[in-house]
């Protein structure tokens, strides 16, 4: 018999200070459903999700409380 073989799941590596959802979702001007979700694939890296916006041509509406 052939055994399936499942992927490991790996854990990401924490880059920078982590967002919390809600945070995310304000600062981006987004539905909560939507945030949850790239939270969930992305993680809560400030800088994995601050990438993916920019990729995605989305400027943050809220300016970030740590650069100031």
């Amino acid at each position: 018999m052939t055994q399936i073989r499942v992927p490991e799941r790996r854990a990401r590596v924490l880059r920078g200070r982590p967002y919390s959802l809600d945070e995310f979702a304000s600062k981006y001007d987004l539905r909560r459903e939507q945030a949850e979700s790239l939270f969930t694939r992305f993680g809560p890296s400030s800088i994995e999700l601050d990438l993916l916006m920019a990729a995605k041509r989305r400027a943050p509406v809220v300016p970030d409380r740590i650069a100031q």
